[in-house]
């Protein structure tokens, strides 16, 4: 009889077009917030040139995707572990090289995670700023894209570019966004209009706001102490805005079946479904 198959991971890519809108730190935290609900949760740094997963938590690096890259080591060599259990694959900081990879390079990173060892849940890909090649290739390669915004037009306009690029030449149709760093909820809801105004005249897409995220001096402290803040400050309004995150995103659905392109662990996702539960 079959081997049972390995359980399937949901992979979320967080990114938001512009740098300086909380992208690692939503992660991060998200991914704690998501241990402590009993998940085994992977954050791939895909920032691959400028690096920061590991320096905002402290943590000691000895291999890095560089290596996997150049063939001197594989996924489950360079992974580390981070606070609640979570673990991390670290990416390299100021190297112009693995910014400038070919297409070819990110498709083999992202085939890579079907040989991954290491029993995940979930992974949570923290893309680069921007709409690099890497940025769509790991987003595409995503079953959700969950999109940080700020309250600013530099912000909305990025992370509107970012959507269209997606939707236009690659097909990701929904989104979930993320309201960051917003004085209230009202403010956090009518950054979301904001946002939804233009895409509903411009894009066929389908926004769902996820979090409205307050603004919180904690935040900045908890960097400071080089800890995330559900860690340093649990009861802070953060926390507790992505604590809830945490809760409906361990709810989101696993996709029934591949959508058609490379995504990750891709082989658990065209696994026949007869194969699926059997020994």
């Amino acid at each position: 009889m079959r081997r049972m198959s390995k359980q399937m991971v949901k992979v979320i890519s967080v990114t938001g077009g512009k740098g300086g809108v909380g992208k690692t730190n939503v992660t991060l935290n998200l991914a704690m917030a998501l241990a402590q609900l009993g998940k085994r949760v992977l954050v791939l740094d895909a920032d691959l040139g400028l690096a920061n997963c590991d320096v905002m938590l402290g943590l000691r690096v000895d291999k890095n995707l560089s290596h996997v890259l150049s063939g001197e080591a594989e996924l489950d060599d360079v992974i580390i572990d981070g606070p609640f259990g979570i673990k991390i694959i670290p990416a390299t900081s100021g190297s112009q090289n693995m910014t400038e990879l070919a297409p070819a390079e990110h498709a083999g990173l992202i085939r890579a995670f079907s040989e991954l060892k290491t029993p995940v849940d979930i992974l949570l890909v923290d893309t680069a700023a921007g709409i690099s090649d890497m940025v769509l290739s790991f987003s595409r390669a995503s079953q959700d894209v969950m999109v940080v915004v700020c309250d600013e037009p530099s912000s909305i306009t990025d992370a509107y570019a970012l959507m269209k690029i997606l939707s236009r030449d690659h097909g990701v149709e929904k989104f979930k966004i993320v309201a960051n760093m917003v004085r209230s909820l009202k403010e956090g809801q009518e950054l979301f209009a904001k946002l939804t105004r233009v895409t509903d005249r411009f894009l066929d897409v389908n926004l769902e706001l996820v979090a409205t995220i307050p603004y919180d001096e904690n935040v900045r402290k908890a960097a400071r102490k080089q800890k995330a803040f559900v860690d340093a400050f649990p009861r802070s309004p953060a926390s507790m805005a992505v604590k809830s995150l945490a809760l409906k995103t361990a709810k989101w659905p696993l996709p029934a079946s591949a959508s058609g392109h490379l995504e990750f662990f891709l082989e658990q996702l065209v696994q026949p479904q007869t194969d699926r539960g059997l020994v």
